[in-house]
């Protein structure tokens, strides 16, 4: 990996978050580190597969496996550093023998990414459940077409785009 502009390397908190009502939500992770914190926006989708990213680089690490080391602190961001920015690209990694993970996350193409964020197994294990719940907490799906329904209903397309359905008159078709 590319070094990093800014490196949390001692975080106390990593959550998703969303603002907003479903259907017009934006989504961000909220990371905090020693002095320092960062809101790194980003799209639902984006979230979404982090979230399973993680969960399948877990599933996939040996089962036999040592302590856990202590991430490089030395390299830990400048006190006070605020950062606040829409990412253009994710990177996750495994750094096999401290046995902690790796989010990289740029705000441009460049190779050096804005943030580079430090976690332990625990830490990004609750983060990537969380991340999938929040993601899955959206708009109901609609049963015959798929696609996600406002609560003032929507035009399915299995319809013809004829019948404006709510959530609630399909509950009570089915």
């Amino acid at each position: 990996m590319a070094d990093a502009k800014n490196e949390f390397t001692n975080v106390s908190s990593l959550k998703p978050e969303s603002e907003g009502e479903p259907g017009k939500r934006t989504f961000r992770i909220m990371v905090t580190s020693a002095s320092s914190s960062a809101a790194i926006w980003l799209e639902k989708e984006q979230l979404f597969q982090l979230g399973l990213a993680i969960q399948q680089m877990i599933a996939n690490l040996p089962t036999e496996r040592g302590a856990s080391s202590s991430p490089p602190t030395q390299r830990e961001a400048t006190p006070m550093t605020r950062l606040d920015f829409k990412v253009a690209k994710l990177v996750l990694g495994h750094d096999g023998p401290k046995r902690l993970f790796i989010i990289d996350a740029h705000d441009s193409d460049d190779d050096e990414a804005t943030i580079r964020v430090w976690a332990d197994e625990e830490q990004i294990k609750g983060f990537a459940e969380e991340a999938l719940e929040l993601c899955a907490a959206g708009r109901p799906i609609c049963p015959l077409c798929t696609r996600p329904m406002d609560p003032e209903g929507h035009h399915c397309a299995r319809t013809n785009g004829f019948a404006k359905l709510t959530p609630e008159e399909l509950s009570e078709d089915l």
